[in-house]
């Protein structure tokens, strides 16, 4: 049986093609549970060559992890399912693919928990993200006890690496060292009005990030208000558009600029007029939209603070290089994660083969202690406890060193061939063992 994974990224795929390779949380369900009665049942004529799946969809990653006998036919089934789907020929999207077989996909998924394979190194949102994905598979039945082992111990990694090391301290995006930065100079955010102007990806990034930083009060600023309604309406936000600015101005604590306009949008005069009715409060203006939204002017203005992409990029630049000492300490915990999931997982192979053994030397015991008893009536309870006793601890003490060097082989990955052996030399029976 082989663990196996099929995806594409942001390191193999451009947005383009992610975008329409990407589930809903509806759609996802639907897959999980297409997937879930082909692994029971039969799918036009053939079972599935899949017995355990997990999906994880994010908007720069969808990988598949699974369990086969037939790793070839479970990746063209698979890119098969892909393609009716999201009704997209494989050959647009094939070539784009990844597929990791075994201790590859195993240190793969143990990456991506611990943020090693993120865009953002270290970020710590993939974690929530595979935790979700394995919950997924499990309501809807397609996850069993290996790829379920094998998640908990993904996450157990991910967790360490951000508890044990400073993988995720230092913030490694733009969105978040604005956000940093302005906690630093406005203190606990919960109490201050963060405005973002410009509701695209980067400015609702950033009312993430300071959501995160306890940040509670926003304002959205965009161009048309619908857009502003709709951005507005998922963050509890009071909405804006740019003819308004100045409205938003006189509340806010922090602005951060993220718009797409070709010129300056925040000028001169309407933050002089604004911070002229509140002459004690200071303004945070943190400008990360390229071209610039703020004209370099406004730094001029009394109580204003003016930063733009250049002064966060330093930052940025050093926070990623701090961050990326930390590799060396998750690839650690990633190794050690990995070595006890393949004891785990290796030491199955040879479960059977104990069990079967276990299972004829009790027969024999029961067999052989009976056969005794029977010629010796004359011994009283105690007596016939006693030789129970001792046939039950020679068979176990014959029992013990096989079964811990049978386990110890496993471990080191030589569990079949020793299973193998033990089965022929001593005839055993497997096929009516639980697997586990």
């Amino acid at each position: 049986m082989h663990i196996f994974s099929i995806g594409l990224s942001h390191k193999t795929a451009p947005v383009s093609l992610r975008e329409k390779l990407s589930f809903s949380p509806a759609t996802l369900c639907a897959f999980l549970s297409q997937l879930q009665q082909t692994q029971s049942s039969q799918d036009n004529g053939h079972h599935s060559v899949t017995r355990e799946s997990v999906a994880i969809s994010t908007c720069n990653r969808l990988e598949y992890y699974g369990l086969t006998n037939d790793p070839q036919k479970a990746f063209q089934e698979i890119t098969c399912r892909l393609s009716r789907n999201f009704n997209l020929p494989p050959e647009d999207f094939q070539s784009h693919l990844y597929f990791l077989q075994d201790e590859d996909a195993i240190e793969h998924l143990m990456k991506v928990a611990c943020g090693l394979d993120s865009l953002v190194l270290g970020e710590a949102q993939i974690l929530g993200q595979v935790a979700n994905a394995r919950q997924s598979a499990q309501t809807h039945g397609t996850i069993g006890k290996i790829l379920m082992r094998l998640f908990d111990m993904a996450i157990h990694a991910g967790k360490r690496a951000r508890t044990e090391t400073s993988i995720g301290v230092n913030p490694a995006s733009v969105s978040s060292v604005a956000v940093h930065l302005a906690k630093d100079h406005l203190g606990d955010l919960a109490e201050k009005t963060v405005m973002v102007l410009g509701a695209g990806e980067m400015g609702m990034l950033t009312l993430e990030a300071a959501a995160d930083y306890g940040a509670t009060n926003f304002i959205v600023v965009n161009r048309t208000r619908k857009n502003a309604e709709l951005r507005a309406k998922e963050w509890n936000a009071l909405p804006l558009t740019f003819d308004e600015i100045d409205e938003g101005l006189c509340q806010a604590d922090l602005l951060i600029t993220a718009t797409g306009a070709p010129h300056t949008v925040v000028h001169p005069q309407i933050v002089a007029d604004v911070m002229a009715q509140r002459p004690h409060r200071m303004l945070m203006i943190v400008d990360i939209a390229l071209p610039r939204d703020v004209d370099d002017e406004v730094a001029e203005i009394p109580g204003v603070r003016l930063y733009n992409l250049d002064d966060l990029q330093h930052q940025v630049e050093d926070n990623i290089k701090a961050r990326e000492m930390e590799i060396p300490k998750v690839k650690t915990i990633i190794a050690e994660e990995m070595d006890a999931f393949l004891s785990w997982y290796r030491a199955r192979n040879v479960v059977p083969t104990i069990a079967a053994f276990r299972r004829q030397m009790e027969n024999i015991r029961q067999q052989e202690l009976a056969r005794v008893l029977n010629r010796l009536p004359e011994l009283d309870e105690h007596q016939q406890a006693i030789v129970a006793e001792l046939a039950h601890r020679l068979t176990n003490k014959f029992l013990h060193h096989p079964t811990v060097r049978l386990r110890a082989e496993a471990a080191q990955g030589n569990g079949i061939e020793y299973a193998h052996a033990i089965n022929e030399l001593f005839a055993l029976d497997t096929s009516s063992v639980p697997e586990h």
